[in-house]
């Protein structure tokens, strides 16, 4: 019979930063801004509640990149840095061998998305704060309301070459936009008990407990068009950032 995982009240933030991306080379690393697009995301997770820094990779330069910022850097195995990897199962091989070095693990971990640089410490204190005082969730992820047009009502699809509308019945009774509900796309963060990961392997735990943002800090930056979208929002002021550039 194994020894039961014993818990810290500390909680931790790992960046999952491979290095096979396909839509910009060194994805994680490119600049954004003139920043390493990593960077932001440590950043705010510095200027959080948060105890340690993570960045699991399977890349050398990325590990570099990450250390100069402040991460401690994690080798990732090789079969955990495919497109089809799981990132619950990144973060599960993470802990397992942290318990390997370690007596004990930290109670939660805050997934840091290099791809969602505007993530904001006080969005990180929110959500481990939120999942501190709910003993019955599981987790806290940060959610934004999508453009009309994206509401899944408004949302097509094209079948034997013709397209029409994926919920027929739902769109009649919700026509414009007034009698739509209300439906969120993912933000920008999840913070998950480990305990509960270790058991079910989900980052999105149930029960999980939702944060409202804004739809400019949910941008998710993973192509060239992303990047200039993004630098856009950050040379018009119009996200706040975690650090001064200047």
């Amino acid at each position: 019979m194994s020894t039961p995982v014993q818990f810290t009240d500390e909680a931790i933030g790992l960046v999952p930063a491979r290095g096979g991306s396909k839509s910009v080379f060194h994805k994680n690393i490119h600049p954004l801004a003139g920043w390493p697009l990593l960077r932001y995301v440590v950043e705010a997770g510095k200027a959080s509640r948060l105890g340690r820094l993570f960045c699991s990779t399977d890349d050398e330069t990325i590990a570099a990149t990450a250390s100069d910022c402040g991460a401690v850097m994690t080798i990732r195995p090789a079969e955990l840095a495919t497109d089809d990897a799981p990132v619950a199962a990144v973060i599960i091989d993470f802990l397992r061998r942290l318990q390997e070095r370690e007596e004990k693990l930290p109670w939660a971990v805050a997934l840091l998305q290099p791809t969602s640089p505007f993530v904001l410490p006080e969005q990180i204190d929110h959500c481990l704060a939120a999942l501190a005082a709910d003993p019955h969730a599981q987790s806290v992820q940060t959610v934004a309301l999508p453009p009309h047009n994206h509401h899944a009502f408004n949302q097509r699809e094209i079948s034997d070459g013709y397209v029409g509308f994926r919920f027929v019945h739902e769109r009649k009774q919700a026509y414009n936009k007034q009698r739509k509900p209300k439906f969120y796309v993912f933000g920008n963060l999840v913070v998950t008990r480990t305990s509960r990961l270790l058991m079910d392997g989900n980052v999105f735990a149930e029960p999980s407990l939702p944060q409202i943002i804004s739809a400019t800090h949910s941008v998710d930056v993973d192509t060239p068009e992303d990047f200039a979208y993004a630098e856009y929002l950050i040379e018009k002021g119009l996200v706040m950032l975690p650090f001064n550039r200047a």
